[in-house]
């Protein structure tokens, strides 16, 4: 027997043991401490990434305007039939059942008519896997098809579809039928029964009240994932609506202020990832207006008159260098980009040449509106004096090779003036021998012809050639010889210029400078006056300012090369010009006008390019980009009479 009573106090064994019994009640209180107090915020977050999802919704986008305040660009209702697939699941499990049973029947069926000896051991099972998923689509199929007979429509849903949003999509209704017209809406609203799992989703995508006009100027938009970079921390899982983000024209330079602010809904969900309930909601907001410096309609006026033809068609403001219009052709219906692109309207779009915008991302020979220029170089050079005359014989011969004027027959003597009224070619032959392509290419660099505008639009060219000796060095790999500079100085040869530069170079000698800084953006009266367009004064003195305006008002008098162009009781001033030039193979040719008006305080210059389609097409300045300037300085006069000089509106 023990010397110890085991049922004394001071049993050894006994306190040996109740100490154990302490000091392991202490460490699990200290560790429910541990995880209650200190580390909580650690198994939070744990539990959070395990029972918690994130939605994403983009906020709609903000409206474009036009600076009087027509929509150009708004949004309108995009209908989508939906399902959840939280709602399908009993209808998943018992078409799953059904199949699973009727495959058992198959297989049993197949095996017992199977001769004995060959019959494998076991009997057969079904893919279940594979099978889970064909009752899903069945499931969801069925739907399609009530919606289908609903709204007359054909849709159907691809299976790997199917299988993308129930991997990566769960908490997202699935799309059974997207845009749906607004009769198809209306159709299913009424028939489809109140219990039914088929909502309609409601979202917001792009519309383009004018159709086709300004569609380069405005650009379109294409869905795309949203930025998960600012996201908060913590590992949620995020699933996400898709945005429309800008592709093209101000949609894309302005996206940041045009996009709205992205809602956010934080939900619980169960072990299978199914909702369960939402535990917060922020709501999407839409983004910010813009305001464009575009004038509906001079804008619209620009389209009508450039009709079928290829070409580009561009209105400034002289003073603050607002784009009051943008015209490029061939165009496009925005809508029918809406709320997506389909392969057909792509292809055709393609085929006509019209995803570019041809009044500034193209590039071409300015022909003989680079007289202009080439004017004012001479004059400053000093080989252009009050007093020069050049006999025009209709031809002139530089080295080996015949130079032609566009009149055949020549001008007979023609001085500065008379040279640019009747765009003299043999005077500016002779007068860009005598300064030299380097006072040429300095000048037209001095206005900034060898650089973008900087214009607020995505995909400006670079292909802007101001050329000179070392450039031809550069990129032709031959020296520069005396009928470059013939050419150069009637804007041929390697020159090449997008519309939109020419019209920037218009009003900046409208106004006396060499830069004009344009803007897509409305200006306010205050800005208007703070406007820095960066150049400089063009240095002429007042007997060479006046015959060099003299020249341009001739140019749309009686006698003039663009006498098409004038107003009763608008003074014009402005140059024509014609240019060969080789697209898509072929040589065609170029028609151009630019100008300014009134000529006694300028307030509007424009810039019109013509582009021919076939060699076939014999297009000129004067006859015709002249008549879609007129056109635009028509329009001009009725929106802003008191600026165009006229007391009341014609």
């Amino acid at each position: 027997m023990s010397q110890y009573d085991v049922h004394r106090g001071d049993n050894p064994r006994t306190l040996f043991l109740l100490w154990i019994v302490l000091a392991a009640t202490m460490v699990l209180l200290v560790g429910l401490g541990w995880r209650q107090l200190i580390a909580s915020s650690k198994y939070e977050e744990v539990e959070k990434r395990q029972t918690e999802r994130r939605i994403l919704m983009p906020g709609p986008r903000g409206n474009i305007y036009d600076r009087k305040g027509n929509l150009l660009v708004g949004n309108r209702a995009h209908y989508s039939a939906v399902v959840y697939l939280d709602d399908l699941r009993p209808e998943f499990r018992q078409e799953y059942s059904e199949i699973i049973r009727a495959e058992r029947a198959a297989l049993r069926a197949a095996y017992e008519a199977t001769p004995e000896k060959e019959r494998p051991k076991k009997l057969p099972l079904p893919n279940y896997s594979e099978l889970q998923w064909v009752a899903r689509e069945n499931v969801i199929q069925r739907y399609v098809d009530e919606i289908n007979r609903i709204t007359g429509r054909d849709d159907t849903l691809a299976t790997n579809r199917i299988i993308r949003h129930f991997n990566e999509q769960l908490l997202l209704p699935l799309p059974l039928v997207e845009d749906l017209k607004e009769d198809q809406y209306a159709r299913l609203v009424e028939q489809v029964p109140v219990d039914s799992p088929i909502k309609v989703h409601t979202g917001a995508v792009r519309y383009y009240p004018h159709h086709s006009v300004a569609a380069h100027l405005l650009g379109y938009v294409q869905w795309d994932d949203p930025d998960l970079d600012d996201l908060p921390s913590g590992g949620i899982k995020t699933f996400f609506f898709k945005k429309q983000i800008g592709k093209t024209g101000l949609e894309r330079s302005f996206d940041e202020l045009l996009s709205g602010t992205t809602g956010t809904e934080i939900w619980r969900v169960d072990p299978l990832g199914f909702q369960d309930s939402r535990l917060e909601m922020m709501a999407p907001v839409q983004g910010d207006d813009l305001i464009t410096s575009i004038d509906l309609d001079l804008q619209r006026t620009a389209e009508i008159a450039l009709g079928d033809r290829k070409g580009a068609a561009i209105a400034v403001d002289v003073k603050t260098g607002e784009v009051l219009a943008m015209a490029s052709h061939p165009a496009y219906d925005l809508n029918d980009l809406s709320p997506f692109i389909p392969r057909n309207t792509f292809d055709a779009i393609n085929e006509q040449g019209a995803w570019l915008n041809r009044a500034a991302q193209l590039s071409y020979p300015p022909g003989s509106t680079f007289k202009i220029l080439t004017t004012i170089a001479g004059m400053r050079a000093g080989t252009i004096q009050p007093d020069v005359r050049h006999q025009c014989q209709g031809v002139h011969r530089v080295g080996n090779r015949i130079f032609r004027c566009h009149a055949r027959h020549g001008h007979g003597e023609v001085d500065t003036a008379t040279a640019i009224a009747a765009s003299c070619n043999v005077y500016y032959y002779q007068e860009g021998l005598r300064m030299g392509i380097d006072a040429i290419s300095a000048e037209a660099e001095r206005f900034g012809l060898h650089q973008q505008t900087g214009i607020e639009l995505p995909f400006e060219t670079r292909r802007l050639v101001v050329p000179g000796r070392s450039w031809k060095r550069e990129h032709i790999g031959a020296g520069w010889v005396p009928g470059d500079t013939a050419n150069t100085a009637i804007g041929q040869g390697f020159l090449l210029v997008t519309p939109l530069q020419m019209a920037t170079f218009m009003a900046s000698v409208a106004r006396g400078e060499t830069r004009t800084q344009p803007t897509l953006l409305a200006l306010s009266a205050e800005e208007a006056q703070r406007v820095d367009h960066g150049g400089e004064p063009i240095g002429l003195d007042q007997l060479q300012w006046e015959q060099l305006w003299e020249g341009m008002e001739q140019t749309v008098g009686p006698n003039g090369t663009g006498r098409l162009v004038q107003v009763d009781g608008l003074r014009i001033a402005g140059k024509t010009g014609t240019a060969d030039f080789r697209a898509h193979g072929q040589s065609v040719n170029l028609a151009w006008f630019i100008g300014c008006a009134p000529v006694e305080d300028p307030q509007i210059a424009v810039a019109v390019m013509v582009e021919g389609s076939t060699a076939a097409d014999r297009f000129h300045g004067g006859s015709t980009a002249g008549p879609v300037a007129k056109d635009l300085f028509l329009e001009f006069i009725e929106q802003y009479p008191e600026r165009a000089g006229f007391s009341g509106v014609r």
